[in-house]
């Protein structure tokens, strides 16, 4: 197999350059690969305004950098993101992300953190198979699961979402687009483009992949508004997204009671891939870490309350309550500082 690799270079830094890998450009063989070339990467360019392009070239699959995965389960696949915050030394590579083989297609689970990441996934999953892929499934709205879904759409699988992420994403799009390659990179973010899912699920709903199915489940509002599970039933393995944080400290984006009330009446399933962190036997250890810590935020957020405190003194006063919840959480003082403020204005009014 081979594939097709474009240069593409920022138009206002031409310095900035990045290999770029075009799944049209697909081929059986070299010949077929460089007869579709000019008018794939042509294209491609056109839909990406502020990029210019340097060359392309065919290339076996196995030239291309492919992600590594490790099997969890069979047919279940995943690749570990750095447990920590997003920086230029990671590429915007923190996530966890996984696909599920079955008998006739591929399903993905949130396709990466930057267009190059969902490039390397891809590669890694036409390492695995040929079968066809789809659907693509973001298991909530932030950047670091979902902004490599545009090189899936570019390959012809369906974008699956909760039908409150479009508005979700469209609300920070334009934010992200910016404040997102000055943290990891223009270089790494070079050609990414936040797409929105092209079905919406609003209830459970289930996708056959040949020989197994997957059964997303939307999840009231908690890590954030759009938020859902998957679990495969051949294997019996439960996909989390950012519901369930290990190592990499949780991000309060939507409701902390409502993820406090999920994780009191969890889904079953084991292993248990989470968004950030470890893969676990099953989902009581992999959220033991995290219950506590949102269950203390809570509490210390209800005591600067009590207290009369205003948000001004009641955040570093529920940081410094948070203090022995510390333990190894990544990015522990930046993230529990923003979680006391969301934290704080939802219960306030309690």
């Amino acid at each position: 197999m081979q594939v097709l690799i474009l240069t593409a270079c920022l138009a206002a830094a031409a310095t900035d350059c990045a290999p770029r890998l075009l799944p049209a450009g697909i081929a059986p063989d070299p010949a077929a690969c460089a007869a579709r070339g000019d008018s794939v990467a042509s294209g491609w360019i056109a839909a990406h305004p502020g990029l210019v392009a340097r060359g392309w070239t065919c290339a076996p699959l196995s030239d291309a950098p492919a992600l590594p995965v490790e099997e969890v389960a069979p047919g279940i696949h995943v690749h570990r993101g750095a447990d920590e915050g997003l920086s230029p030394s990671n590429g915007g590579g923190i996530a966890n992300l996984s696909f599920v083989v079955g008998t006739e297609r591929v399903a993905v689970i949130d396709p990466g953190g930057s267009r190059a990441q969902g490039e390397g996934l891809f590669a890694a999953i036409r390492r695995v198979t040929p079968l066809p892929i789809g659907p693509v499934i973001l298991t909530h709205m932030h950047p670091d699961h979902i902004a490599g879904a545009q090189v899936f759409a570019e390959a012809g699988a369906e974008i699956v979402g909760d039908a409150r992420l479009p508005a979700a994403l469209d609300a920070r799009r334009d934010t992200w687009m910016d404040s997102i390659p000055a943290q990891i990179g223009a270089q790494a973010w070079l050609g990414t483009v936040l797409v929105a899912p092209t079905r919406l699920i609003d209830r459970p709903q289930s996708f056959d992949l040949g020989g197994r199915s997957l059964r997303l489940h939307p999840v009231p509002r908690a890590h954030t508004d759009s938020d859902l599970t998957v679990h495969d039933d051949l294997t019996g393995t439960l996909f989390t997204g950012d519901l369930v944080f290990r190592g990499l400290t949780p991000v309060v984006d939507g409701s902390l009671k409502g993820w406090l009330a999920w994780l009191a009446q969890p889904p079953r399933g084991a292993p248990v891939v989470p968004g950030h962190g470890p893969v676990a036997p099953g989902l009581a250890q992999a959220a033991a870490d995290e219950t506590l810590y949102l269950n203390a935020l809570r509490d210390a957020v209800r005591a600067a309350l009590d207290a009369g405190q205003g948000l001004s003194q009641a955040v570093p006063a529920i940081v410094a309550a948070m203090a022995p919840q510390r333990g190894t959480w990544a990015e522990f003082d930046a993230t529990t500082a923003r979680n006391a403020a969301a934290a704080y204005a939802e219960m306030e009014w309690d």
